[in-house]
């Protein structure tokens, strides 16, 4: 049986009903660090009553000391910082969770644009890093969902909806059905090149020229 497991990174905690909806009915969730607090914040009016998540993971260097001790049957401490609490989390629950059919994190927005850029770019960063066969990662917030791509993909999205493309590889070209504006002669030299574009149908088609890696940006 698949299942669902939900992230909560300590940036903007979502209003809306749809992530707090994907809260309400993860088989599974993970606060990093700090997001703790928002989460038990919100927990009340997510669930009718108080919940504590699943797991707790990262380096704890926004937890006060007595959230830790007394949540501590519940938390993972993890110190190196060669990867920040998202990617611990995501790590931690491919690595043990299994059958996963989706991972979707909220809360990696809204902070610091830093924090905003990085959290979102590291959704590329997992097609490498992880083997995610079977498995999608979103990142979900009040405005809209965002997930990675590393080759030819179509995904059905509505009519009317933007789309908006990024990626690192400046030799990618992206022939693309489905959109006001085609994607075709876009060069990825920088980051606005194919945003802000429309679906005119309910299903987008991105033919890769080489795989390579692609954030998608969904409204």
């Amino acid at each position: 049986m698949h299942k669902t497991v939900v992230i909560i990174c300590d940036g903007q905690f979502p209003k809306s009903e749809y992530p707090r909806y994907l809260i309400r009915t993860a088989d599974f969730i993970i606060c990093c660090d700090g997001a703790l607090r928002k989460f038990l914040k919100n927990s009340r009016t997510i669930f009718g009553k108080e919940r504590l998540p699943d797991l707790v993971i990262g380096d704890m260097d926004t937890l006060p000391q007595s959230w830790q001790k007394k949540y501590s049957d519940i938390i993972i401490k993890e110190s190196e910082q060669e990867h920040n609490d998202q990617t611990k989390a995501v790590r931690w629950a491919i690595g043990n969770i299994p059958d996963i059919d989706h991972i979707y994190i909220m809360g990696s927005t809204g902070g610091r644009a830093d924090h905003t850029i990085g959290n979102l770019s590291l959704l590329m960063e997992y097609t490498r890093m992880f083997d995610l066969s079977g498995t999608m990662i979103e990142a979900v917030t009040d405005n809209g969902t965002a997930f990675a791509v590393n080759d030819t993909t179509e995904f059905d999205c509505g009519i009317g909806r933007s789309v908006s493309i990024f990626s690192p590889d400046n030799s990618l070209r992206i022939r693309s059905a489905g959109l006001e504006y085609p994607t075709d002669e876009v060069i990825f030299d920088n980051w606005w090149k194919a945003t802000l574009n429309k679906a005119v149908q309910d299903n987008v088609r991105l033919e890769f020229s080489h795989r390579s890696l692609a954030l998608i940006i969904l409204d």
